[in-house]
């Protein structure tokens, strides 16, 4: 039981001790550990400043990138919408051309085709003509080559003209 009750002695040795090592440590220590501890703090209290601030930053540079964001959609969107409209009316362009051209053609062969038609019948017709001349022509050498013939047709054409 000796062992759990300490002396006297131990006692004011251990307390001079103590004294001694508090007064010294108040003295030189407190102060710097302290102040040191107060920086600290401090440093603490800016850091968590600095980091709200930046937070603030963040999340003011978020939103800006966000509404950046949603204009270049929106200009995208206007410029893909202007190049469809310009797509859509040069198609239609295009195809009204094309359709100006082709009644353009179309009339003009058939005013070709009308205009060849026309000097094929006039040749036909010169030719047919020139044919029945000539054909006259032999007929009537053969025909009236004898006069009691020529007599006959002119009696005969005669009394046809009564009639008609």
């Amino acid at each position: 039981m000796d062992l759990l009750i300490p002396e006297t002695g131990t006692i004011f040795w251990s307390f001079i001790g103590f004294s001694i090592t508090f007064f010294i440590l108040a003295r030189f220590a407190w102060k710097p550990l302290l102040k040191a501890l107060k920086e600290r703090d401090n440093s603490i209290a800016q850091a968590l400043l600095a980091a709200e601030t930046a937070k603030q930053e963040v999340t003011q540079l978020h939103s800006d990138s966000e509404k950046i964001l949603a204009e270049a959609k929106a200009e995208r969107d206007r410029i893909i919408q202007e190049a469809r409209e310009f797509k859509e009316s040069l198609i239609t362009e295009s195809r009204e051309l094309a359709r100006k051209e082709g009644r353009k053609m179309i009339d003009d062969a058939r005013e070709a085709i009308k205009n060849e038609r026309a000097a094929a019948i006039h040749e036909i017709k010169k030719q047919v003509t020139e044919l029945s001349v000539a054909i006259s022509e032999k007929i009537l050498v053969q025909e009236l080559s004898d006069p009691g013939r020529q007599q006959e047709i002119i009696e005969k054409s005669l009394s046809d003209i009564k009639f008609n």
